[in-house]
């Protein structure tokens, strides 16, 4: 008996210095030092999170990053407007503008809004999630919330913009059209098999108790002479107001916990949580607690970055594409309107279906996924031309979605070739690789940066047979297109054409 023991013990001493010589590798997960998003918070927020604090699994995670291709909705009272940037341009609205601006939520009916046929037509053109603005800066709510607004501003009393009491929840519920639209577009976006992502902001602007956080139209001294404790912007059109007592302060964290918590709670599994802006270094330790609370109750939600630093599980370049392959492990999603305006905006100057295809195979080669911000007008409806647009750039998916949907980028700068002329994409085991070129190669198409095994067979996606090729290692890759595909009407699609290399050395 003395002698298995000591066995034992012998052979857990030799597996433990076995381990401690296993080199684990360590994920850099963590923002970026040069997301813009991050340089608001870096000197509140610690780099390095709470040990009780999980991120989603790994298992979301991977999820996460075969997503690829996706929309962001804005969708609210500001659509109504059709004049474009979300609700931003309330702060710098006259004070009878304003007024009007709170109000429109009496008279608001989008009867032409119909979450089936939204969730239709993504589905049927490969997109694989949504995001949609559940609450948006002006803190109106297109969900059922069951908080109550107590104390707002009236624009309009004599003697200039007064803070009142008041007892609403200031939300899609008290208008007319009186759905919640959240839940319809949740319950059919999992009909059609999409992903769902919640947007939240964090700061309100119609909700008093959260003055003076980011531009709100209501700021007061002490957050003038110290904006960082407030993660506040004071703008030249604000008005100056009494300092939010401590059971103000106390019931807008208590809105701002139950609003997420109802987001997180009533509307089934939420894939994302697309937060939006901060709320400063003063209500930072209550925040940092919510989260912890906020994975208890949804552990594999994607929470985006934006207010929380590294306790976010994804970050979102905005406006543009990064030049490079990311300098981390933290997933990330482009964001970019097709438009000049994220939300609705009468007669906007969209791009094109090529810049679509162009932006998402650069952001897939680069390990990215791609969400397009679109926002349908005040009645519910997308602009016909957006809708063409998704049609066209899903026609062109339905040809090559393998080369794009589930797929890693290749190693170092392996994910690209020829200046802005080939993207690359490859599978997760590694056994194929795809070339997308943006240009139509002529009778070959040259690459110098494969090595096909011998005997590998190589495909224009959308053909069915093999192309001929060869390879010199002081030339490269050559592979041969057919002549009848020097027709362009012959080509499986219009453009950015994908040829799959089904082995490598």
């Amino acid at each position: 008996m003395k002698t298995t023991f000591l066995s034992i013990i012998l052979f857990a001493a030799i597996c433990a210095v076995s381990l401690a010589q296993v080199s684990v590798p360590v994920l850099n997960y963590t923002l970026p030092k040069n997301d813009e998003q991050y340089s608001h918070v870096k000197n509140y927020i610690e780099d390095n999170i709470d040990a009780d604090y999980q991120h989603a699994s790994p298992e979301a995670i991977e999820a996460f990053r075969d997503i690829k291709y996706g929309v962001r909705i804005h969708w609210g009272l500001y659509s109504i407007t059709e004049k474009g940037g979300e609700s931003w341009p309330f702060l710098n609205l006259s004070n009878e503008a304003k007024q009007a601006y709170q109000e429109m939520y009496k008279t608001w009916n989008p009867t032409g809004f119909n979450a089936e046929e939204w969730m239709k037509l993504f589905s049927e053109n490969g997109i694989k999630m949504f995001a949609i603005t559940t609450m948006h800066h002006d803190g109106f709510s297109l969900f059922d919330t069951k908080t109550r607004v107590k104390k707002r501003v009236n624009w309009i009393a004599p003697g200039g913009p007064v803070m009142e009491d008041c007892d609403l929840a200031y939300s899609i519920m008290e208008t007319p059209f009186h759905r919640d639209v959240i839940k319809e577009l949740c319950d059919a976006g999992r009909k059609y098999g999409l992903k769902i992502d919640l947007y939240y902001s964090h700061p309100n602007f119609y909700n008093a108790d959260f003055r003076p956080y980011i531009m709100h139209p209501l700021t007061f001294k002490a957050a003038l002479a110290n904006p960082n404790l407030y993660g506040n912007f004071p703008g030249k059109n604000v008005t100056v107001v009494s300092d939010p007592t401590p059971e103000e302060e106390a019931r807008m964290l208590a809105n701002h916990r139950k609003q997420i918590t109802e987001l997180l709670t009533n509307y089934g599994k939420i894939d994302m949580m697309c937060l939006d802006m901060w709320l400063g270094k003063k209500v930072w330790p209550q925040m940092r607690q919510e989260m912890k609370d906020f994975r208890k109750i949804q552990p594999d939600v994607m929470f985006r970055a934006r207010g929380i630093g590294n306790y976010g599980d994804y970050y979102t370049p905005e406006g543009f594409v990064p030049g490079n392959r990311e300098n981390t492990d933290m997933p990330w999603f482009v964001i970019y309107p097709y438009g000049k305006s994220f939300s609705y905006l009468k007669n906007d100057k969209f791009k094109d279906v090529a810049w679509i295809i162009n932006s998402l195979t650069d952001i897939v080669a680069k390990g990215g996924n791609f969400m397009l911000g679109i926002g349908p007008d005040g009645n519910g409806q997308f602009d016909p031309l957006v809708i063409k647009a998704i049609k066209e750039a899903g026609a062109w998916l339905k040809v090559n979605g393998e080369a794009i949907y589930a797929t890693r980028p290749r190693d170092g700068e392996l994910w690209k070739e020829q200046g802005d002329t080939i993207r690359y994409t490859r599978t997760k085991d590694k056994q194929a690789t795809y070339a997308i070129t943006r240009f139509w190669p002529g009778s070959k198409l040259k690459l110098h940066t494969v090595e096909p095994k011998q005997g590998s067979k190589i495909y224009l996606l959308g053909l069915a047979k093999p192309l001929e090729w060869k390879y010199d290692k002081a030339t490269g890759l050559e592979i041969s297109l057919p002549a009848e595909l020097q027709d362009e009407s012959k080509r499986p699609c219009k453009m950015a054409w994908s040829f799959k290399i089904a082995a490598l050395n």
